[in-house]
């Protein structure tokens, strides 16, 4: 996290941050539309709580920022694989109808900061996030409904998601979508357990 740690500060993406800084633009339309125009909204109506980084040498440059909110991997939607899969590292799985969670509900990174590996060192600082000894909750996973793009899938994958449903096939059965519908998400899932949790 060299880039975000030593050059830019961690701030609440508020209504006096917007005023004041330049806009942020991403390269997907979907994600400057909300960060523009709905984040205010998803944080008064309590859905989602943004934040963001932004540039030290002048802090109208928002570099990055992202939305998350409570969330949860509910055990019986799963299918067999998968539940297998997530249930092994889980002590007492059978008293969980579901785990735990925090999805992420959008992220994104300033297209004048693009391919410098900022996107990966926004996804390490917010596992990190979740797994601080001081951290309020239980959290176990961290999950996300990823546009369905080559660039989006291969971001998440890259930095350790595994998708939810194994096969497209599968998530639409789930979504009670037809096989001709198009799938424009994905779901997908972070184990935190994984980066070793202090306390």
């Amino acid at each position: 996290m060299d880039f975000l740690e030593s050059k830019c500060s961690f701030k609440n993406f508020t209504e006096e941050l917007i005023k004041s800084s330049n806009s942020f633009e991403c390269d997907n339309s979907d994600l400057n539309d909300f960060f523009q125009n709905d984040c205010l909204n998803y944080s008064k109506d309590l859905l989602g709580k943004s934040y963001c980084f932004t540039l030290d040498d002048d802090d109208t440059n928002i570099v990055c920022a992202f939305t998350i909110s409570n969330d949860s991997i509910k055990v019986n939607t799963l299918p067999n694989n998968r539940k297998r899969h997530i249930n092994k590292s889980i002590p007492r799985q059978k008293q969980f109808k579901s785990y735990p969670a925090v999805l992420i509900g959008r992220l994104g990174v300033n297209k004048n900061f693009g391919r410098q590996g900022i996107g990966t060192e926004l996804m390490d600082f917010i596992k990190s996030w979740f797994i601080d000894k001081d951290n309020k909750t239980g959290c176990r996973f961290i999950v996300v409904d990823s546009y369905n793009t080559k660039e989006a899938l291969n971001y998440y994958l890259k930095n350790n998601f595994h998708f939810l449903f194994s096969t497209e096939l599968q998530e639409k059965e789930h979504m009670g979508l037809t096989i001709s519908n198009e799938l424009k998400t994905r779901l997908m899932f972070f184990d935190l357990i994984n980066l070793g949790i202090e306390n």
